[in-house]
């Protein structure tokens, strides 16, 4: 039973990070392409992977896990283009 509220905290935090995520680009608070909105969408992506393996929710798993990579790919793009 104890896992089941750390694994419900976990994925209400990940839901809130991407909400806030996405309310601080449609504000104009942050950038689309910015270090900060990106690791907000991988922290959150992150939290709601490991709620929904743990719930057996495989294909939401599997978005989230796909929202990280888009998150960590878009970092590493503008690392590269910016050193380079």
């Amino acid at each position: 039973m104890n896992n089941h509220i750390w694994f419900d905290a976990i994925g209400w935090t990940g839901a809130a990070l991407l909400l806030v995520a996405y309310a601080m680009v449609s504000s104009k608070k942050l950038e689309v392409d910015s270090t900060a909105y990106q690791l907000l969408n991988i922290i959150g992506s992150v939290f709601l992977v490991a709620n929904t393996i743990f719930y057996r929710a495989y294909p939401s798993s599997f978005v989230n896990v796909i929202w990280a990579g888009i998150a960590i790919f878009s970092i590493a793009t503008r690392r590269r283009l910016s050193s380079g």
